[in-house]
């Protein structure tokens, strides 16, 4: 494994050390530098540290493991790879996001999987194991969102606006959502066993990565949100 040392170097030269590199790489005192590993295909990276923002863009099936925090938009319309977050993530995480996997192990900030989309055999997933901000799922097109609500802190599991705008997609939300507002294009029901069997392996995963009991998490309550009509925008058009 080859080790990076990020202190005093910005991204462009990080970034260039990566793709030199020909076996997995160690990234050690990282502290805000932007883009890293965007754009790649076949490294698998360790942060220590804290980078900054769009953390993995365009991700192509490169790998990234953070061992803490991360800042905004991680996974910014990525296409394919995993991403896994040992701590908790800024605002936007899965932005636009098209396809991969991308785990936090404790909370993320507003508008995560903001229109994150699907096509054909691209179905991104993101499994967030707290809690998140407002607007969860913002716009969202395709794909699955995983909110476990297990760092909640007391608070609701999502912030206010949860699956503004959703059009495709589903969000899972475990646990209690009283208290929760949902806008009125949107289906909120409790999840079916076909429901349960689609994000189980998500949840394994989850909990290989984290050392977490899977049947205990899988075994509270879900629900799902759906959008509740093909086209739930029409009426705003003159032709439909």
């Amino acid at each position: 494994m080859e080790r990076i040392n990020a202190s005093g170097l910005d991204f462009k030269a990080l970034n260039e050390k990566l793709r030199q590199s020909e076996t997995d790489c160690a990234m050690e005192n990282c502290c805000g530098q932007r883009f890293l590993a965007a754009g790649m295909t076949d490294v698998r990276l360790t942060i220590d540290g804290v980078p900054g923002n769009a953390l993995g863009a365009y991700l192509n099936g490169a790998e990234i493991t953070v061992n803490g925090n991360a800042q905004d938009a991680v996974g910014d319309t990525m296409n394919a790879g995993r991403i896994v977050i040992r701590g908790s993530v800024g605002d936007a995480v899965g932005y636009a996001m098209r396809g991969g996997e991308i785990f936090v192990r404790q909370n993320a900030g507003y508008r995560a999987g903001i229109h994150m989309k699907a096509y054909r055999d691209k179905v991104p997933s993101l499994v967030i194991g707290g809690r998140t901000g407002s607007f969860l799922g913002e716009y969202q097109a395709g794909g699955r969102i995983v909110v476990l609500g297990l760092h909640t802190d007391g608070k609701p599991i999502v912030g206010n606006f949860p699956c503004t705008g959703l059009h495709g997609g589903k969000v899972y939300l475990r646990g209690d959502l009283r208290g929760v507002r949902f806008p009125p294009q949107v289906n909120v029901t409790p999840a079916s066993a076909e429901d349960l069997a689609e994000i189980e392996p998500l949840v394994q995963t989850f909990c290989a990565l984290f050392a977490l009991d899977a049947a205990a998490i899988l075994d509270a309550p879900f629900t799902v949100v759906t959008p509740d009509q093909e086209n739930p925008f029409r009426q705003m058009y003159v032709a439909n």
